[in-house]
């Protein structure tokens, strides 16, 4: 199969690219320095000349905290560039697959959120990712992920355990908030499925096991070979200071159309989670939670 991969600077396009590699898919994974993605003719040209089985979007603007003041970036990255993505795609006879966002909820259901659940982002950063799912057009696979860590990006488990490092840090965490934590690498074999079997519509695509943030810093700091007690939970108000964009208090996502269309759930997160603390820091990567 011959893929191309938006956000190959990124966690989860890093990931994707070296996934597929190791499959031995012919993959062009295109930064944002090799592609402006906000470029509609850019796009085309790519894709005109590359003419790919499958592109996989992992590209996003995903700060989420400045989506809030900086709008028309986050919507033009995350909605009118899979628009272009899309319209290029069709042209060529490529399958899109879009990755999305738990944000495109607003958090309020007391169970885990469906793919044909209503949607209602509260966040510039979610309203965003909502009609870059919709620009992606009927025939995209859209797969909705949520709190994502990988080897190769920022993220919870790096930022945890530089913190741990520390003995004098004091480390506390919201436990207001529940997700499941979702690994880069489980992730992006979940995508090139997608792709190869030329799915279409929304999928929620995660790690299992749901925990707040509070406690997954506890199983990060365990896998560290750290003491999980030196976190403390707190409340989302309690942040100081507070987050411009609001936070889904639940963004638990049932993964029932991958289950469905017959596919295998992901591994407990605690499986990669071990995985990707042994290869951050190999001396401490030891414990198993």
């Amino acid at each position: 199969m011959k893929l191309v991969v938006t956000g190959a600077g990124g966690q989860l396009g890093r990931d994707m690219v070296l996934h597929a590699e190791s499959l031995g898919d012919d993959v062009v994974g295109v930064d944002k320095a090799a592609l402006d993605i906000t470029d509609a003719v850019a796009v085309g040209a790519l894709l005109s000349s590359t003419r790919p089985d499958a592109v996989i979007n992992a590209a996003a603007y995903t700060a989420v905290d400045a989506c809030e003041s900086n709008e028309s970036l986050a919507h033009a990255v995350n909605a009118d560039a899979v628009g272009h993505l899309s319209a290029a795609c069709e042209l060529v006879g490529a399958h899109l697959v879009h990755v999305s966002t738990d944000y495109v909820f607003d958090g309020t259901l007391d169970r885990p959120y469906r793919e044909d659940d209503p949607t209602n982002p509260q966040s510039v950063y979610g309203q965003s990712k909502l009609a870059g799912e919709i620009a992606a057009g009927p025939n995209a696979a859209i797969a909705r992920t949520s709190w994502v860590c990988g080897e190769h990006g920022n993220n919870r488990v790096r930022l945890v355990l530089r913190l741990a490092a520390n003995p004098d840090q004091a480390l506390a965490f919201v436990d207001d908030q529940r997700g499941h934590p979702t690994f880069t690498a489980d992730l992006a074999s979940a995508l090139r499925t997608l792709a190869a079997d030329r799915c279409a519509g929304v999928y929620h695509v995660t790690n299992q096991s749901a925990v707040s943030w509070y406690e997954f810093v506890r199983e990060i700091l365990a896998a560290g070979g750290h003491d999980p007690d030196r976190v403390r939970p707190i409340s989302t108000a309690e942040l100081d200071p507070p987050r411009p964009a609001p936070r889904p208090a639940n963004s638990v996502l049932e993964n029932a159309a991958w289950r469905a269309a017959g596919y295998e759930l992901l591994r407990d997160f605690r499986e990669p989670l071990a995985e990707l603390v042994a290869k951050l820091d190999p001396h401490r990567g030891q414990t198993s939670v």
